[in-house]
């Protein structure tokens, strides 16, 4: 018996949401496996898989599986490069996963599979999460971001490429201003149309943060210093669209913010980085600022990054990444399982197909 854990976009929470389910099926005295047969954000077609995400699973699910089992493709630009040039067979790669999963599966009364969050993801191997669910005979369970009725467009899209293989939809992260309409009007009008809603969880401040080092990571930003201030939290955004002491005044009080603003704006750059509650710098457009910044930016101990995006897509995306968070530690799985039991119905997505 398996699930997968996928989203209708990155950063939507899956990791907590996957591990989440599967502690709750240890407790149910369940024998538990974790697979996310592509790994991602990784450098190398050969090198072993750098994602936290098995290693926060053989933690919290005190595996001993290999990981090679858990992650059996390194899901890299590299890999991808590898397969183009016809290097890397896509049926050899299928039956690795297929074999790892077997594996698993074997040895386990459940297997938690955590997919992509890219409908696209794997189209070039055939390993899609659709492609998987269907592989690994799982029944899917999809975490989605609601804050307005566009949103649903992309949820009954997944629902036509998943078929009868969706268990079901589970909202992730659901903003107050949007929780009302959400209840009474857009899950009436999912499941009219025969897509079963798990549950809705209301944003939670407590797992929304991002370490600056992960905003980088998910944005695929480049970080411009190296200081030890990477591991702080950024929890909200504020954008230098304006006078530096305009900025400068915004920023009065604000506490674990990141300013985003265009890398040619050493003015704001520079003012900013006497407020208090500064982060770090998201600067935009790829263009470096002077090195007098950054010498200044090293000294206050404010990591600066730099995104090749123009602002308004750079905060879109940092804001999408905000939402969530990352999952890197065991209380933030824990705070998914008490949010589970509280907003969603957990035998149901427990339940076999």
């Amino acid at each position: 018996m398996s699930c997968l854990v996928t989203s209708t976009e990155p950063s939507a929470g899956k990791t907590a949401v996957a591990l989440a389910l599967a502690t709750a099926a240890e407790e149910r005295g369940e024998r538990v496996g974790y697979m996310k047969p592509k790994g991602t954000r990784l450098g190398s077609a050969v090198d072993e898989t750098l994602d936290s995400d098995p290693l926060l699973a053989r933690e919290v699910l005190d595996l001993d599986a290999a990981t090679s089992e858990m992650e059996p493709l390194v899901y890299s630009p590299a890999f991808l490069q590898e397969v183009v040039r016809g290097n890397e067979a896509p049926e050899t790669l299928r039956e690795r996963v297929g074999s790892a999963f077997e594996r698993l599966e074997d040895e386990h009364d459940r297997v938690v599979v955590e997919g992509s969050g890219s409908p696209a993801s794997g189209a070039s191997i055939g390993l899609t999460d659709a492609d998987l669910a269907e592989k690994l005979d799982a029944t899917v369970i999809l975490v989605a971001h609601y804050e307005e009725p566009a949103d649903i467009d992309d949820i009954l899209a997944a629902a036509d490429r998943f078929g009868d293989r969706l268990g079901g939809v589970l909202f992730n992260a659901v903003p107050d201003a949007a929780f009302d309409d959400l209840a009474s009007d857009v899950v009436p009008f999912l499941e009219a149309r025969g897509v079963r809603v798990y549950g809705t969880i209301p944003y939670q401040a407590d797992l929304a943060g991002v370490s600056v080092a992960d905003l980088a990571d998910e944005l695929g930003a480049e970080a411009l210093t190296d200081v030890s201030g990477t591991d702080a939290l950024v929890q909200r955004f504020v954008v230098g669209a304006m006078t530096a002491n305009e900025a400068l005044e915004r920023l009065s009080g604000v506490r674990d913010a990141a300013l985003v603003t265009g890398g040619d704006r050493a003015d704001i750059q520079t003012t900013v980085l006497e407020a208090s509650g500064v982060r770090c710098l998201l600067l935009t457009g790829g263009i470096r600022p002077p090195d007098a910044v950054l010498e200044r930016a090293e000294s206050a101990g404010v990591p600066v990054l730099l995104a090749r995006t123009d602002t308004k897509t750079t905060l879109d995306r940092a804001k999408r990444v905000l939402r969530s968070g990352r999952t890197r530690e065991t209380a933030t799985v824990d705070r998914m399982g008490e949010l589970l039991r509280d907003y969603a119905d957990v035998d149901a997505m427990l339940a076999p197909r």
